[in-house]
């Protein structure tokens, strides 16, 4: 067999509504732009939402959207995809990493207060938290409110793995100031390329269409720039893309549940391996499928599993390289191993197996029955 790790899911729909908008001459900030960001306006629960061409172009306007500059400090995570990092380095703000939860892979709320603490001792201008819903389980959104109310801090929530996971009943995205999700083609609707900000704040809202623009008003002329802007223009190409996929998002989110439910059936008496963790109160979207090794293994033979894996023709890699070991990370703030333990000891046992909506129960058998040989 050869299965990839991801395949996105596109059918007649998708062709169709593309191939609709290759026969306008609204290629690009056509009509399908507001309708895209009206109807996932709705579906998330938020009053505004905001295209723009990649999730990480959402959480640059969504930091300098909040006023996030050199003189600040965002709390986050250093288990993620870099980008979660680098959009606060855009503004020339300063990353603080936090270590994890050994369970969950998400930012460990109970060392978030004393870490402010800590800084604010420093004097250091504790600005924002920026929280990773990670692999699409939510974070205990209760607790992060509970303190940016008692220090007056903003969120910025990456939900780039997370559409339709749910927090006690309520998705991700909406608890804090803004929310950013991503639509790559490995997420669990894709636009090719793409994101998405989402706020229930209009000035908020009409700030990143003028910086997602070029700094240009949205009723003003094409040539007058007011602000400082970008290229984050989403065309309405991806748009059409976006609006298929996001009619069929419920049936998509219940096949990767089922993927996942076949996988923990096959994996959970496996000693080896701990796959992913449940918990009360949330709705997990399933972005992507990653088992830990058991402490006994190392990050060679994580290493030496994974080429296996792949001279078997089954797709796999490491879920994620610590974001503080990044080469230019650890030459700007002088991160070394061991600065946090937690992510780095996770890291280095993670293995993310083939995951898609219509990958099948046969080759799951066979990337399972492969995997078991190996250990």
């Amino acid at each position: 067999m050869n299965i990839p790790l991801s395949n996105p899911d596109i059918t007649g729909l998708e062709r169709k509504y593309v191939e609709s908008v290759l026969n306008t001459p609204h290629l690009s900030l056509g009509p399908l732009l507001p309708r895209f960001e009206s109807e996932f306006a709705k579906y998330i629960g938020s009053k505004y939402a905001v295209a723009v061409n990649s999730g990480t172009s959402g959480l640059h306007l969504a930091i300098k959207a909040l006023n996030i500059g050199e003189k600040d400090a965002v709390i986050t995570t250093p288990f993620s995809f870099v980008a979660s990092a680098n959009c606060i380095l855009f503004e020339r703000a300063q990353p603080i990493f936090v270590d994890i939860d050994p369970l969950t892979y998400n930012i460990d709320i109970e060392k978030i207060e004393e870490t402010i603490k800590d800084l604010r001792q420093q004097s250091v201008n504790v600005k924002a938290i920026l929280p990773v819903h990670i692999f699409g389980l939510p974070c205990n959104m209760e607790l992060i409110m509970a303190i940016v109310e008692r220090y007056g801090l903003e969120v910025v929530e990456d939900a780039c793995e997370a559409i339709g996971a749910e927090y006690k009943r309520k998705k991700v995205g909406t608890f804090g100031s803004i929310g950013v999700f991503a639509f790559y083609p490995n997420k669990q609707m894709t636009t090719g390329e793409g994101g998405m900000i989402v706020t229930d704040v209009e000035k908020t809202a009409q700030l990143c269409k003028s910086l997602r623009n070029q700094g240009r008003d949205e009723n003003g002329e094409w040539l007058i720039h007011e602000r400082l802007g970008y290229n984050y223009r989403l065309s309405d190409i991806n748009c059409a893309l976006g609006l298929a996929q996001l009619e069929r998002i419920d049936e998509m989110l219940k096949k990767r549940a089922i993927v996942a439910e076949i996988y923990n059936e096959k994996l959970k008496d496996i000693d080896e391996i701990h796959i992913p963790c449940t918990q009360d109160h949330v709705a997990r979207s399933w972005f992507v499928y990653v088992v830990r090794l058991a402490n006994r293994y190392s990050r060679y033979d994580r290493d030496g599993i994974l080429t296996r894996l792949r001279s078997a023709g089954i797709g796999c890699n490491n879920y994620f390289s610590p974001i503080h070991l990044q080469p230019f990370y650890k030459q700007l703030f002088g991160f070394k191993e061991g600065d946090f333990p937690v992510t780095e000891h996770v890291s280095e046992r993670t293995i993310a197996l083939p995951f898609f909506n219509n990958l099948t129960e046969e080759q799951i058998h066979y990337v399972v029955e492969n995997l078991k040989k190996l250990l």
